[in-house]
């Protein structure tokens, strides 16, 4: 299938290439709300074996008898909501809709309210959330979604974002349940385009690199400081509120390696936006929203774009220090499975993007998949194999023009997935064919039936390669928006940009236009993350991609309000079964790799890399001798049990660091 033929075009935003925890704060139960669900003991009783189960309900049974009729109105609810769908046994009856939003409201009384044994605060649509700066706010949920702030147990994963999603501790069936999702795209790494303003401030701003060399250098204006300010404020708990209120079930969010550490030469404020990344967990958990966690950076550029930190080259896996920063990135590629890997955080966080695009024409395809298979071993060494032991591996397609090379992909692997990202405005196109067609049956025009074509190659992949999914798409069918094509970026658009970065303007056949093809992209895509869910203001005050801002749309009625109603809108399209083979969930298999040839993966490092002419073992390394800079866990216990960040005890290596006395090439400008 050709690029042209199914709209996977050119890399997304590709063009222009040349205190940590709140729930302390909730002391008093807000109105409309409640004291809420049982602790985490409770919880796990009724989690256990069948046996188990039937001691708790005859201890229940025994403890309703001498209780008074106001106590059973509190506790009945709680064993329906929350103990008896916390048994993952019987999970499967919250799949059983595949989002069609037929099952029960997920126990809320329909007041907003979710009642509790307990001190936990939780409820429903209407009722009042207390930040923790004291505000609050109205969560407004129309779909049966309630949130759960326990202080007594801040782990606790017993929220839901709406009717038809599984709580956080129920079992998410692959293929089955539906993935309703947003990116949170220039909250944690900054692009141009989404953040407009700040790169407005400096104009020598191109990139996440150049703005930090800028801000560092104006001291009398925030310096690096600015950037914490942006973690801050940009995304904070409302938006995750909205998210659930808007019929999303997931988050995918991207973070920069230098969550972690940077080097030397680096200019990235490092560190410091970790705090924020488990804010966002906390959140996620609060509202009952899972992520895909997707690290967007990688040490000396994996395709050379804004968002990997730096525009230009690409050095990892490919020229003089493509094996050098390849070593950094598997080391913090194990970093971050160490920390979500512990308990606390498998239930919200079962998805991980090790390396988001990762251009393969550029690398290579021999040397991308030693490196995957690398990672697949070194996670699963950390995790174990089989379902239930750690996340799902999320690999990007690498923009590849030939998608059946990905077929029988490391086959025998466990719990690898694939995401595509299918845009539209990279392609160079004159985009004349109008997507302003009127608003009855014909809206959106020709851009409707190329989403709806896009189905076909998904539903081959997933039985080919397994599970796979849109980790990015947005309603962008041109390449207009504020810097959307970078800071000096040009436009191939035919017509006038401007009405596109001003959705004031927009009448209702343009409204209804993007809607049906929004609509269309959801209907064939059926598994994905829009991108992105908030657009910055620029400094004119306004959205200037108002086409990539899912918030927005959804506000200005052009985004569906439940994204369940796009079923259908493309008509008669190939489904999926929902029927994988069973390694690639975890089941039988798993973790015995089959395939062969190169599919299969050379050894690791690869004899060769592009962009040299020597062999990868003449070519600048790094020694295994340095600290590993684990990322710290929140300042909260588990029940009274700490924990350290790092899930594996028996992993005990060290991080890669320069050998002394060796001189080695800029790794972010070797070639």
């Amino acid at each position: 299938m050709s690029s042209s033929q199914e709209g996977y075009l050119d890399p997304p935003r590709a063009s222009y290439l040349q205190q940590e925890s709140s729930n302390n704060s909730h002391t008093s139960s807000p109105a409309n709300s409640t004291t809420a669900l049982p602790n985490r003991q409770y919880a796990q009783q009724y989690n256990a074996s069948p046996a188990k189960k039937k001691r708790g309900l005859v201890f229940w049974l025994a403890c309703l008898a001498a209780l008074v009729i106001v106590v059973l109105a509190v506790i009945l609810p709680v064993y329906f909501t929350v103990i008896k769908k916390n048994n993952k046994n019987n999970s499967s009856s919250s799949s059983a809709d595949n989002g069609s939003g037929n099952g029960d409201n997920g126990g809320n009384t329909g007041d907003g309210t979710v009642p509790s044994a307990n001190g936990a605060i939780t409820g429903g649509d209407g009722s009042e959330v207390t930040l923790e700066d004291g505000s609050t706010f109205t969560y407004s949920n129309q779909f049966g979604g309630f949130w759960v702030s326990d202080p007594s147990d801040p782990f606790a994963s017993y929220a839901k974002p709406n009717n038809w999603t599984p709580a956080l501790n129920e079992t998410w069936v692959y293929g089955k349940d539906r993935i309703f999702g947003v990116n949170l795209g220039g909250w944690f790494v900054l692009e141009p385009f989404i953040v407009p303003a700040l790169f407005q401030k400096y104009p020598t701003a191109i990139d996440e690199w150049s703005l930090s060399e800028a801000m560092a250098a104006d001291t009398a204006g925030g310096g690096l400081g600015q950037l914490e300010d942006h973690y801050n404020t940009f995304i904070t708990e409302k938006d995750f509120a909205e998210i659930a209120g808007a019929g999303l079930n997931w988050v995918r969010i991207p973070i920069p390696f230098w969550a972690i550490d940077k080097w030397d030469g680096e200019p990235f404020l490092d560190k410091v936006c970790w705090k924020y990344i488990l804010k966002a967990f906390q959140w996620a958990r609060k509202y009952g929203l899972r992520i895909n966690l997707d690290l967007h950076t990688i040490p000396g550029s994996q395709n050379g774009y804004n968002h990997s930190g730096k525009t230009g080259q690409v050095n990892f896996l490919h020229g003089p220090m493509g094996i050098a920063n390849a070593q950094r990135a598997l080391n913090y590629i194990r970093i971050i499975t160490e920390f979500i890997s512990q308990p606390e955080y498998q239930d919200v966080v079962p998805m991980f993007g090790i390396m988001n695009e990762a251009i393969i024409v550029t690398i290579g395809r021999t040397e991308l998949t030693s490196f995957y298979r690398e990672a697949h071993d070194m996670i699963r060494g950390i995790t174990g194999i089989g379902e239930g032991k750690g996340f799902y591996i999320s690999l990007h397609d690498g923009f590849e023009p030939d998608m059946t090379k990905w077929d029988a992909f490391l086959a025998g692997s466990d719990r690898i997935v694939l995401d595509r990202h299918p845009y539209t405005a990279f392609s160079g196109s004159t985009f004349e064919d109008p997507i302003a067609t009127g608003t009855g049956a014909d809206a959106g025009g020709i851009w409707v039936g190329r989403a709806c074509g896009w189905a076909t190659e998904s539903v081959r992949l997933s039985g080919t390669f397994g599970f796979n999914y849109a980790g990015e798409w947005s309603n962008g069918y041109n390449d207009c928006g504020l810097f959307l094509t970078g800071v000096n970026g040009t436009h191939t658009y035919a017509g006038d940009c401007g009405p596109w970065e001003d959705a004031t303007t927009w009448d209702d056949s343009t409204k209804a236009g993007v809607a049906a093809f929004n609509a269309a992209q959801m209907d064939a895509l059926k598994d994905y993350f829009f991108w992105t869910w908030k657009i910055g203001n620029s400094t004119a005050g306004s959205v200037q991609a108002p086409l990539w801002s899912y918030q927005l749309g959804v506000e200005g009625g052009w985004i569906l309000k439940d994204p369940r109603q796009a079923v259908g809108k493309c008509g008669t399209i190939p489904t999926f079964d929902g029927n994988y083979e069973p390694y690639m969930t975890g089941g039988s298999g798993a973790g015995t790799i089959t395939a062969t040839g190169t599919a299969a993966g050379s050894p690791y490092p690869p004899a060769q890399l592009s962009g040299v002419d020597v062999s990868a073992n003449e070519l600048p390394q790094y020694t295994s001798t340095g600290t590993v800079h684990t990322l710290p866990p929140p300042s909260v216990t588990d029940n009274g049990k700490e924990f350290n960040g790092w899930y594996d005890a028996q992993d005990t290596g060290l991080a890669p660091t320069t050998i002394p006395g060796c001189a080695y090439p800029d790794p972010w400008e070797a070639n």
